[in-house]
């Protein structure tokens, strides 16, 4: 039951991770490949909740930090115990294959079966994705039960006085072994699985196109440093969004091959037909004044108008959210259109396009 319980906590605590890591994910994968490979991501999400998982099951339950006290035994150092437990406590003979399958249900039999099972999947994942050989396989399981091992012997990290579980050589052992098996048995199933190497050029072929998506990290890449910029800029003039804006979103891409510190990082750049410098900059301004001028002009308008009536609370309430609901509206409206890959108004109004400047025969990392 208590594996099942820090199952059930690792799949609860899962999306608040996943969501923590999405947005590095996203600017990893457009900055490497320029594009989202689903398969890819299907591997890295579950790599991350197999993670939390083990780790779940080797700090869960924990104990009430008062009822933690000094153990007889804190460190086994006394290799392959495990097997004589087994041969000990269960009911296996050796002569007598009638006490083979009973064996099975020992506890010393099946806590060893789970140590070698918990790091299974991490040989493989190593082996598959991670292009790991098998003595670096063999040196990152062992690592990983090290890790446990010295979460476990140090009171999760010295919040508890004391070990509340036994650091187990053995388990040094098992869990090695575990991500020794994972990599055979990867070797079996990788026959019917896409290389990572096939999985890279897929995806490097997909981000030669810039996708709605890409477009959309883009923008908010963009804004992001642009707001740091000018922070950064506010601290020698007053008029440092001006020039900020004028530093980054203008004369960076004009001298740049067209591109902003945000669409270098992912691999974009932007086509003028010609007259580079002025549809470049009538551009940003308008998208400028489309996105916020406008509707924070709108907004300002709208709720002006509303306080001078002297309406009822209620009504204001109501006529408030349908400005905040229109904007929303407006927003998302936009948004959906890019994400459909559809050519917005105002980069046919300018005559511009996305271009990606991804390399398709870059080199995939190996472990």
């Amino acid at each position: 039951m208590e594996y099942i319980e820090a199952i059930k906590t690792a799949i609860l605590i899962f999306p608040l991770i996943a969501f923590l890591f999405t947005l590095p994910f996203i600017l990893h994968q457009y900055h490497k490949y320029g594009s989202i490979h689903k398969f890819r991501t299907l591997i890295i999400y579950s790599f991350i909740l197999y993670m939390i998982t083990i780790y779940f099951l080797v700090i869960l339950p924990l104990p009430n930090i008062n009822e933690v006290t000094k153990p007889d035994k804190i460190i086994n150092l006394i290799p392959f115990s495990f097997v004589d437990d087994f041969l000990n406590k269960s009911s296996f003979i050796l002569n007598d294959p009638s006490t083979y399958l009973k064996s099975l249900s020992s506890s010393s039999f099946y806590v060893a079966a789970f140590n070698i099972l918990m790091t299974l999947p991490f040989g493989m994942y190593l082996r598959y994705y991670f292009k790991c050989n098998i003595k670096k396989v063999m040196l990152f399981s062992f690592g990983l039960s090290l890790f446990f091992e010295l979460t476990q012997l140090s009171g999760l990290y010295f919040i508890y006085p004391y070990p509340y579980r036994l650091f187990d050589v053995d388990d040094l052992i098992l869990n090695t072994l575990g991500g020794i098996l994972g990599y055979f048995i990867m070797g079996i199933i990788d026959n019917f699985l896409p290389t990572r190497d096939e999985i890279d050029k897929e995806a490097k072929e997909i981000g030669k196109s810039v996708s709605g998506l890409r477009r959309i990290v883009l923008f908010f890449l963009d804004m992001f440093i642009f707001i740091i910029f000018t922070i950064f800029i506010s601290l020698f003039t007053k008029k440092a969004i001006y020039i900020s804006f004028i530093i980054y979103y203008i004369l960076v891409p004009f001298f740049k091959n067209n591109q902003t510190l945000g669409s270098k990082f992912l691999n974009v750049k932007l086509e003028f037909s010609n007259k580079k410098l002025i549809r470049l900059t009538l551009r940003i301004i308008f998208i400028y004044f489309y996105y916020f001028v406008l509707i924070y002009l709108i907004s300002i308008g709208l709720f002006t108008i509303i306080s001078y009536l002297n309406l009822d609370t209620f009504i204001n309430f109501i006529l408030y959210t349908l400005i905040l609901l229109g904007i929303f509206t407006f927003y998302l409206t936009n948004i959906i259109i890019i994400l459909k890959e559809k050519s917005i108004f105002y980069d046919k109004l300018f005559k511009v396009t996305y271009e990606s400047t991804i390399l398709v025969d870059e080199n995939t990392i190996v472990c």
